[in-house]
């Protein structure tokens, strides 16, 4: 389906045309006519699948139709400041012929952005894209008027109950306008979600695709690897792929630092991202990462569901993460738009548990791959729970494992 099926204004269209987009994802084939409509909804899709454009775009339509002059028109609430920054960028380059005004609040932050979002907040703005804790200082201020609130959207919902943020969450709607469209996106469906949806969405349509698995597209491979192996393969793994821009995922701060020191001592052009950098080096760094001047971006899970950059074609797990719903976020930072992208898990001899469990999750063996000559042995792949079905190859040689029959 296109783009210019949904009757969006003329205006619009040369947004969405100028942002590169043609045909609609299947959430978005969904989620737009139910919202243009006037119908709440509660949609379930991971990322990757083009969810953001599936709110904003019904949004800006119609906020162009109906005046809330000198108020806020519509409300995105979302998890992390990374994420509000992406979101606005994205209204900005879609809304780039039309006049709609758009500010993203989040904290961590100076003074003066304090104040231009306080002057937003008092004045007006078609949409505030705003973090929980920074809009809750704003309100507990006393001069913010959400009476002219026609949308609200709450985006990876999942993730911001995981966060602590229901009560900061619920403080926030309850200064909404009973009346307003209500939106929420979220790439799981736990009961505290439903529970959710239930106190604050009226009669809303239910939308699912999709859930907790990657897109076919991405290509996912996996080393079984000793600890020690890792930092030798992750140079050689950056040396071989050619790509636009890679994303390197580690589970801890230290561990980007330390792959972030690594790697630049010989001759690699990365960057770091982790909550020890200041908000403005993090722009800096996300920015340079998005323009292509960063090829390569080391980060922990902060970027996991913050980032929507369509030039990403390498993803890298130097850990392997928690759990399968971090693993499925992760990949999902390739293969955007309609890109492709390869996914590779390097499993150290302590996390084949984990691995396992995410294999199970995704319903999927990730293709096991032989390591390069001389980098030695490597453990047999044995992960905890499921020794009966354990791929089988060159033992003790990592080597590639065909999925049984």
């Amino acid at each position: 389906m296109r783009f210019s099926d949904f009757g969006f204004h003329d205006s619009l269209l040369e947004g969405i045309s100028f942002s590169g987009y043609e045909n609609a994802t299947p959430v978005q084939e969904q989620v737009i006519p139910l919202v243009l409509q006037g119908k709440d909804v509660i949609a379930s899709a991971q990322t990757g699948t083009g969810k953001t454009a599936a709110f904003l775009l019904p949004l800006l339509h119609q906020l162009l139709e109906k005046k809330h002059e000198g108020k806020v028109g519509a409300l995105i609430i979302v998890p992390t400041r990374e994420l509000a920054i992406q979101i606005a960028q994205h209204i900005e380059g879609l809304s780039y012929f039309i006049e709609i005004s758009s500010i993203a609040i989040y904290g961590g932050n100076d003074g003066q952005n304090f104040v231009a979002e306080k002057k937003a907040l008092q004045m007006g703005a078609d949409i505030i894209v705003c973090t929980p804790g920074r809009m809750l200082a704003h309100l507990k201020m006393g001069y913010v008027d959400f009476s002219g609130v026609q949308f609200l959207v709450l985006d990876e919902a999942d993730r911001m109950l995981d966060m602590g943020f229901q009560d900061d969450i619920q403080f926030i709607i309850a200064h909404i306008p009973k009346k307003c469209q209500r939106l929420l996106f979220s790439a799981t469906m736990p009961e505290k979600i439903r529970r959710l949806a239930r106190e604050i969405l009226f009669e809303p349509q239910e939308i699912n695709i999709a859930i907790s698995k990657p897109p076919e597209k991405i290509v996912q491979q996996a080393y079984i690897v000793y600890q020690t192996q890792k930092l030798d393969l992750v140079r050689h793994l950056l040396q071989i792929h050619k790509y636009q821009s890679a994303l390197v995922f580690c589970s801890s701060k230290q561990s980007v630092k330390d792959l972030y020191r690594s790697l630049q001592k010989v001759g690699m052009k990365v960057a770091p991202m982790h909550s020890d950098l200041e908000q403005q080096e993090r722009e800096q760094v996300l920015q340079g990462f998005a323009s292509g001047r960063i090829p390569v971006l080391i980060a922990t899970d902060i970027v996991s569901r913050g980032i929507d950059i369509d030039t990403i074609d390498l993803v890298i797990n130097y850990d392997v993460p928690q759990d399968g719903e971090d693993y499925v976020h992760r990949i999902g930072r390739t293969a955007r738009a309609e890109s492709d992208g390869i996914a590779i898990t390097l499993v150290g001899e302590t996390e084949q548990q984990k691995f396992g469990s995410i294999e199970r999750l995704i319903e999927k063996e990730v293709l096991k791959m032989q390591l390069p000559e001389g980098f030695g042995e490597t453990p047999e792949y044995k992960p905890a729970r499921q020794k009966h079905s354990s791929p089988r190859g060159k033992g003790g040689r990592g080597g590639y494992y065909p999925k049984r029959r």
